[in-house]
């Protein structure tokens, strides 16, 4: 017979599940070429990044709230996550899912507590110098990719899992630092007109140049460059999940470039869907007789 905690695990996994098909095409698109436990995991760890940027983001003021009460709620959510994360239970599903994943990966609070620390800065921080930029861009996006490469790594043998996964965390951390700033050039609308933030150092969001827009990019490209120089050394599975990501979000890379900047305050740039089935198949193409 079914345990009720091994019924209540499975609830709290489908539950992220919903949060990954609700919230983002593209990366449970990804997602959806992993090997299925690994497709667990990278959705338990999405839900409660997202949990989180809903906090900070808009969910908190449109249910009425301010931002004492915002990182109130945040403060509470580490909390609970690092309770879960020490227990293996906890009464919210997407921190239980999210705990779940974090004991089987070996995912600890030297990631989670830098992803909240960014989460914070949302909350009383809306113009970055570099410093605060470097360290934002890492809490809440690097250390997202390094989360996903504790999963990647999990079957690896114990004795080389420690050295694997200091040889490709660079890559893990270019990723999750291209795909942030990615989001920011495609959202400066929508941050700096509802979120009152501006994210690149220097950058006007109500007058971005295509100086500005050139120097983003070129900043992206050489982070893909790193992420692009490990993907091959991933575990099979993960490879080809990570290079239709990759492969997706640098589409969008190129549609940003080829949109004007000034267009950018009024223009929400996105992969149409044929297009990501385009991008998809020929990345996995690109991966056919890669280890």
């Amino acid at each position: 017979m079914r345990s009720r905690l091994s019924l209540y695990d499975a609830v709290a996994e489908g539950a992220a599940d919903l949060v990954v098909r609700e919230y983002s095409t593209s990366f449970g698109l990804a997602t959806r070429l992993l090997p299925a436990a690994q497709r667990s995991e990278i959705r338990n760890v999405y839900a409660l990044v997202r949990l989180a940027d809903e906090v900070v983001d808009g969910a908190t003021d449109e249910a009425g709230g301010d931002v004492a009460s915002a990182r109130e709620r945040l403060d509470a959510l580490e909390r609970e996550t690092e309770s879960a994360m020490a227990s293996g239970y906890s009464t919210n599903v997407l921190v239980h899912a999210f705990a779940l994943t974090a004991r089987r990966s070996g995912i600890s609070t030297d990631l989670t507590r830098p992803f909240f620390a960014s989460m914070r800065m949302d909350l009383d921080t809306s113009v970055h110098d570099e410093d605060s930029f470097r360290r934002y861009v890492y809490g809440s996006a690097e250390v997202v990719g390094l989360m996903c490469l504790r999963v990647f790594l999990r079957a690896e043998p114990a004795a080389r899992r420690d050295e694997r996964y200091a040889e490709l965390a660079p890559g893990a951390q270019a990723l999750g630092a291209a795909f942030q700033k990615i989001n920011f050039l495609r959202d400066i609308a929508d941050d700096s007109d509802r979120l009152g933030r501006s994210y690149f150092v220097g950058v006007d969001p109500h007058h971005v140049t295509e100086a500005d827009k050139a120097a983003v990019l070129d900043d992206i490209a050489a982070d893909l460059r790193v992420a692009r120089a490990a993907i091959d050394r991933l575990p099979p599975g993960a490879a080809r999940a990570v290079a239709v990501a990759c492969e997706l979000f640098a589409e969008l890379t190129r549609r940003l470039g080829a949109t004007p900047a000034e267009d950018l305050m009024h223009t929400r740039v996105s992969v149409p869907t044929t297009a990501k089935v385009r991008v998809t198949a020929r990345a996995l193409r690109g991966r056919v007789g890669v280890r």
